[in-house]
């Protein structure tokens, strides 16, 4: 009588996972590293919402405690009401825009040219944008505002647009790198059909460089939008109505300094300034580092 034989299954047993201390340390640390990073923007939204009354009198002072004791938008009112920061505002999206327009041109022609025309001066220019690049660009406000001064341009929104996209040809290295990888036999061959070096650069390069073109737009606009120095050396204190934000707000708590009434409307301004660059970023987040990556080549 025959018996029957039972097959063998063979169960797979799961790999284990070894996690050694190393990597338990590594994310213990980062982890750390970010909550020390995020308890001042959470105190900020905390500062932005926060209204506390004493006596029936609203504190906009710095409070000692983390969180308040109660939330709304009188911060967002008073801010909206009782200061220009609309017009502010709006000064400094006009800057931007027109320099992001400006400087984003001037940075994909010059890094063209560096990365796919061959000429004498070629490799001398590139070593002077890179010295020049070693220097903060606020080493030279004296001399611009004086050359500015002197063709009678200050308090004017048109010269933070001159001065933010005058030198932007020399921030080519990223953009050169992204052009470098792009190949030289479609420019030959748009040559060869007759197209010229305007036509090439417009409707065969540029369609295929969308990720640096991104990265340069978001470079070019967080520049002017959250400079200081500039902005404050040119368009002085006199005419509030072309100050742009950054000025404002510290001109305005700069002005509330003895009693500290405007420092959880200021925190609230700059609530609003951070929003457009955070969505900015959310929304071209991959083709920022997508430009990043691939203009880090070697030129």
């Amino acid at each position: 009588m025959a018996t029957e034989t039972k097959p063998i299954v063979m169960t797979k047993k799961s790999p284990k996972v070894k996690i050694s201390a190393s990597t338990i340390i590594s994310y213990a640390a980062l982890i750390i590293l970010s909550v020390i990073w995020l308890i001042p923007i959470v105190w900020m939204i905390l500062t932005a919402f926060r209204e506390e009354y004493v006596d029936g009198v609203f504190q906009g002072s710095v409070s000692s405690n983390f969180y308040p004791k109660g939330f709304g938008f009188e911060n967002f009112r008073r801010l909206f009401q009782e200061t220009q920061f609309l017009t502010w505002f709006t000064n400094t999206l006009i800057v931007a825009i027109f320099t992001t327009i400006l400087s984003t041109l001037m940075v994909l022609m010059v890094s063209y040219a560096i990365s796919k025309l061959r000429f004498k001066l070629r490799k001398p220019l590139m070593n002077v944008a890179m010295i020049l690049g070693l220097f903060p660009g606020f080493m030279s406000i004296i001399a611009v505002y004086y050359i500015l001064k002197a063709m009678g341009l200050t308090q004017s929104l048109f010269a933070l647009v001159l001065c933010y996209s005058a030198g932007a040809g020399l921030g080519f290295y990223v953009a050169k790198g992204f052009f470098d990888i792009i190949p030289s036999a479609l420019i030959e061959s748009a040559k060869i059909d007759g197209a010229s070096a305007l036509q090439t650069f417009v409707k065969i390069i540029l369609p295929l460089s969308k990720p640096i073109i991104i990265y340069t737009v978001l470079t070019s606009f967080t520049g002017p939008w959250m400079d200081f120095v500039f902005a404050r050396v040119i368009l002085g204190e006199t005419n509030t109505s072309i100050h742009t934000v950054s000025v404002g707000l510290y001109l305005m708590i700069h002005s509330s300094q003895a009693d500290g009434t405007m420092f959880s409307t200021f925190i609230a301004g700059c609530i609003i300034v951070s929003l457009p660059i955070v969505a900015l970023f959310l929304v071209m987040q991959k083709y920022y580092v997508s430009g990043v990556t691939s203009g880090a080549v070697k030129g």
